[in-house]
């Protein structure tokens, strides 16, 4: 079992102290996970700083009219209903390590954990909008027959689950009254850690997101722009597209950050909100808590799940008294990757979705079929 050293205890009680801190702030006045997390951003979590003193230059606001409120705290649970996996055998590995498994099949019953977000303005000036945020997401595996498993990976998701912890920041940059520059980094502690046995914070993994957008009405915002993300498992540059619409009515919009996340929203009225549409989720998790005997040579190979998947989605979203509000989404999870990768040297291959040549092949090619899950939240919304 490896030990926390000492700037990993000092880095654990920062961040509880960071928690309890959002916490309280939050009370009196996360974007999701990401959510976690990388490139994506809820607009309507700032006030409204369109303008400033009169006489004086004015800036455009964060926001358009209509979107979906901003969630300050989140406290959630995320279930998958049952379905099958297929681990591949290391056949691949660059090691002198001898591995002899066979691929397995496996029947997962349920995968489900919390998640839980805490997002809170810093500066909301009409020149600077600053926000802070973190995040706690777990996914845990429960086996039909965990007793009979033997492949390595199916045996330590069935012990340890993955987990999340990340911190973010957000900058709002108005440079005049219709063009603003956006901002978003994120550092995401991923792995099947635990609380006794952390991994060294070497292993953080980092996102950002620059977006040059416009805002030529109260009723319309869009950007464009480049981020370095994980959504999908490995390493990316992609370029992005923000677009968020209202309609006349106030009936009917959109709230798309491409290609991470894209809904069509119908506002029933100021309290009751309907989207359909899709997020991409996902993360490099380090396989810490292994050992030899688990058929994972750690001394030897740097090991990384590459997950990511596409979530087709309903959500209902309504006030339950006054600024807290219930987040309900079901919908269809699709496997996008959920491999495993070896570091080299402690670098990550970078494959530009398949486009680099002589890059090392995965050490695992696993198969996940599709199953049917559900969200629920209950979260503190701004005023």
């Amino acid at each position: 079992m490896k030990s926390v050293i000492p700037s990993q205890l000092s880095f654990l009680l920062l961040l509880s102290l960071s928690l309890m801190t959002f916490s309280s702030v939050a009370q009196v006045t996360p974007p999701d996970s990401t959510d976690t997390m990388q490139v994506e951003e809820d607009y309507s979590m700032y006030d409204n700083v369109e303008f400033s003193a009169e006489g004086a230059k004015r800036f455009c606001s964060p926001k358009i009219e209509g979107l979906s409120p901003a969630k300050l705290i989140s406290f959630g649970y995320d279930y998958q209903f049952g379905y099958d996996i297929s681990a591949d055998t290391l056949n691949t590995i660059q090691s002198p390590s001898t591995f002899n498994l066979n691929p397995q099949d496996a029947q997962i019953l349920r995968s489900h954990g919390m998640r839980i977000g805490f997002n809170i303005p810093v500066i909301s000036q009409t020149n600077l909008v600053w926000q802070l945020g973190a995040n706690y997401w777990e996914q845990r595996y429960d086996f039909k027959d965990p007793s009979n498993l033997q492949n390595p990976l199916l045996k330590t998701l069935s012990e340890h689950g993955l987990r999340t912890l990340g911190l973010s920041t957000t900058l709002f940059k108005p440079l005049n009254d219709k063009s603003f520059i956006l901002f978003q980094g994120s550092a995401d502690y991923s792995g099947n850690y635990s609380i006794k046995s952390m991994m060294p914070l070497a292993y953080m993994k980092y996102s950002a997101a620059l977006i040059y957008g416009k805002r030529p009405t109260e009723l319309k915002q869009w950007g464009v722009g480049l981020a370095r993300t994980y959504r999908v498992g490995e390493i990316n540059y992609i370029p992005v597209v923000l677009f968020n619409w209202t309609d006349q009515a106030n009936k009917w919009g959109t709230e798309i950050l491409f290609p991470a996340r894209a809904h069509v929203r119908r506002t029933i009225n100021s309290r009751n909100m309907l989207f359909a549409g899709y997020e991409l989720e996902g993360q490099s998790y380090r396989l810490w808590n292994t050992s030899s005997t688990d058929g994972f040579d750690m001394q030897d190979d740097e090991l990384e799940i590459r997950r990511g998947e596409i979530r087709l989605r309903l959500i209902y979203e309504f006030a339950v008294k006054d600024f807290v509000w219930m987040s309900v989404q079901a919908g269809y999870r699709i496997n996008y990757r959920f491999d495993v990768d070896r570091l080299i040297g402690g670098e990550e291959n970078y494959r530009a979705f398949g486009l680099i040549e002589d890059t090392p092949p995965y050490v695992m090619l696993n198969r996940l079929t599709n199953p049917l899950y559900i969200n629920i939240s209950i979260n503190l919304v701004s005023p």
